[in-house]
């Protein structure tokens, strides 16, 4: 089946990954980037891939606007949207005992890691349960199933966007919407850069992720998982 897929954060990372994956899959793509010079040239960039394939359009997860309007946008050039894969996100290590000028921190974790999410599903919402096979992908994290270290506002967003992926799920499952958090852990990506304790070879790699991706849009409405804990390392 082709799809008509909304892709957030499809610049860099897992979000190219899989953006790169699932237009050589076949389908059409719609990928809202902060910056739209950040694919030109590349095999995502629509004068290389087709129009018809490939529409790049400004989104900032933390304006709701944003999302209303490249929703827009993506049904006045397609005509239809069924799918939806969230990558946008922030990493902050904002502990339990931050400073007072960390507060502006926390915000930014919970407008772009819970209500971008949130704003653009409801955005996206009526077109996907239109199809109905619809699905909603979102890349949470190891993190939003369980607290190591001292991440306090980063592993909170993911607690929350985890919350939010279930009651997507209830919502949605009479009209044939099939939701799937994938929660890696350390993924080779600009945001594990600074780590040290593991290899970047041994980590998860972006293709990875997309890979799996790629399947759960193949799988019949009977046979979607909810929930992918991939983890590169033992989980205790």
């Amino acid at each position: 089946m082709t799809r008509t897929i909304l892709i957030s954060g499809a610049s860099r990372g897992i979000g190219r990954a899989i953006a790169e994956r699932l237009l050589a899959d076949g389908h059409r793509l719609s990928l809202g980037i902060r910056d739209l010079e950040a694919l030109k040239g590349s095999s995502l960039d629509p004068q290389r891939a087709g129009s018809e394939r490939v529409l790049l359009h400004p989104y900032d997860a933390s304006d709701a606007g944003s999302a209303e309007a490249w929703v827009t946008a993506s049904m006045a050039h397609f005509g239809a949207i069924d799918s939806l894969v969230h990558c946008a996100g922030v990493f902050s290590r904002v502990p339990l005992l931050f400073e007072p000028g960390q507060a502006t921190d926390i915000q930014q974790l919970w407008d772009v890691n819970v209500m971008g999410p949130w704003t653009l599903t409801r955005a996206a919402w009526p077109h996907i349960a239109a199809h109905g096979s619809g699905r909603i992908v979102v890349l949470v994290s190891m993190s939003g199933k369980r607290s190591k270290g001292r991440l306090a506002g980063y592993t909170a967003s993911k607690f929350a966007l985890m919350g939010l992926c279930q009651t997507m799920r209830n919502e949605g499952w009479e009209q044939g919407i099939r939701v799937t958090a994938i929660c890696p852990s350390w993924v080779n990506t600009d945001m594990a850069a600074a780590v040290n304790a593991m290899p970047k070879e041994a980590m998860s790699q972006p293709s990875d992720i997309a890979s799996l991706t790629a399947q759960l849009l193949e799988l019949p409405n009977s046979c979607v998982p909810f929930e992918l804990a991939v983890s590169c390392n033992l989980e205790h």
